[in-house]
């Protein structure tokens, strides 16, 4: 990896590569993305069946689309047992710390004759998407079902695309039936996307679309996105390590390369204060090279966007990390909750050497749905917030709209909304 003295000169250009690493290669599909999305939009199960034979070379049709009760019990029977008593135990983590998200309505009353509130209703119908094709990921499975089902979401429907002989990943299946969905689709990409969206013959239409996937799958949810609500335009993963000279070097280069093995286009960044940890994290980088089996993957990542970068105090370290704002952040300091604390830009921050991110995005509960591309400054994880919507309560007796009435229908004239002023007038004639 590169190993950069961290300069006022250098960091705004190095900062806003990152940053647009996603979206420099989406100009390329978007037209692609459009057509299949109105094609869907207009021909429905047609567009939607043709293109799943084009993309996935699987032939699908109305009886075959939906995941049927007996695919479930084999997949069941296939998947192995280690796998999901883990699901399991991960579920558990998973609905206990999204439980703590739930909120209520709330109605505050005052003997004037005013109440005001704010009513939370669950989202009736959400669409979950999940990637297959190369990998199987029943880890997005639990993150994105989940906080869904804590809501109180009436329906869950889950799109992921099939394998050539028209099945799904048993692991994928049975960690939908274990975290709750109601209904399973076998469809992918773009096309999936627009069908949850407009709906089709044979594919309900969601309030919401959630759920990682690749490039087409991102531009489909942005091309769609004001038809249905979408979790976020998701982009190459990342991990920030923040680390000092007590830091263990070969615990932050396995981190460091935990991300990178997902794709090219992966980021992976060490911001440190010490150049003797950096340049040990690099030897350690070489060693794990030799022997990690996705090397040509994660050799291509680094060199596109893996850095280490020496910063000279703690404080510019910590701010390079919040003008980052990476999707995970790992703290390896010597006293890592202080500078947690300043921290205002991440989706996932680890505390300590033993809390490395994989422990996120299996395990420990938080969702690893996390905001990438440097919008940590101002997107949060996935939650059970995802999937309500809130309505704002407003009740007033005539004494006292009485009281305040002469200030309303001022502020309407101010505005020249002469109805407006009006509608409150016309109670006191």
């Amino acid at each position: 990896m590169r190993i950069i003295r961290l300069s006022g000169q250098e960091r705004t250009a190095l900062f806003g590569s990152l940053a647009d690493r996603g979206s420099a290669r989406y100009g390329a599909y978007e037209e692609a993305v459009g057509q299949i999305v109105e094609a869907v939009k207009k021909d429905g199960d047609q567009a939607l069946f043709s293109y799943t034979e084009q993309f996935d070379h699987c032939k699908t049709d109305k009886e075959t689309v939906e995941v049927t009760d007996q695919e479930i019990r084999e997949a069941y029977e296939s998947v192995d047992p280690g796998l999901l008593s883990v699901i399991r135990k991960a579920l558990v983590n998973i609905r206990a710390f999204h439980e703590k998200q739930k909120r209520t309505s709330w109605f505050d009353t005052e003997e004037s004759g005013i109440i005001l509130g704010q009513k939370i209703t669950p989202l009736n119908r959400a669409g979950v998407y999940v990637p297959g094709g190369k990998a199987f990921y029943p880890s997005s499975v639990l993150m994105n079902i989940v906080p869904a089902r804590v809501a109180g979401v009436k329906e869950i429907i889950m799109a992921t695309p099939p394998g050539r002989d028209g099945r799904v990943d048993p692991a994928v299946l049975a960690a939908a039936k274990e975290a709750g969905a109601d209904r399973i689709f076998k469809m992918g990409g773009a096309q999936a996307v627009a069908a949850m969206a407009f709906g089709t013959e044979s594919i309900p239409r969601v309030d919401k679309i959630v759920g990682p996937g690749n490039v087409f799958v991102a531009l489909a949810k942005k091309a769609v996105f004001g038809q249905v609500s979408i979790d976020s335009i998701a982009g190459p993963s990342e991990i920030l390590v923040l680390a000092d000279d007590t830091a263990n070097p070969r615990f932050a280069a396995a981190d460091l390369l935990s991300q990178a093995e997902h794709d090219e286009m992966a980021s992976s960044v060490l911001v440190t204060t010490s150049m003797e940890l950096a340049e040990a994290v690099n030897r350690e980088i070489e060693g794990f090279l030799k022997v990690l089996e996705r090397r040509e993957i994660i050799e291509s990542s680094l060199e596109n966007y893996g850095y280490i970068l020496v910063a000279d105090t703690m404080d510019d370290a910590v701010e390079a990390a919040n003008e980052i704002a990476p999707e995970h952040l790992e703290i390896m300091t010597r006293d890592a909750f202080t500078v947690m604390t300043k921290i205002r830009n991440a989706g996932a921050i680890f505390i300590g050497d033993y809390s490395s991110e994989p422990l996120g995005d299996y395990f420990a509960g938080p969702n690893h749905v996390l905001p990438t591309g440097g919008t940590a400054r101002f997107f949060s994880p996935l939650g059970v917030d995802d999937f309500i919507k809130k309505s704002s309560i407003i009740s007033y007796s005539k004494e006292a709209l009485r009281k305040v009435h002469g200030d309303i229908m001022e502020f309407a004239a101010k505005e020249g909304l002469t109805a407006h002023r009006n509608s409150i007038k016309v109670r006191f004639e």
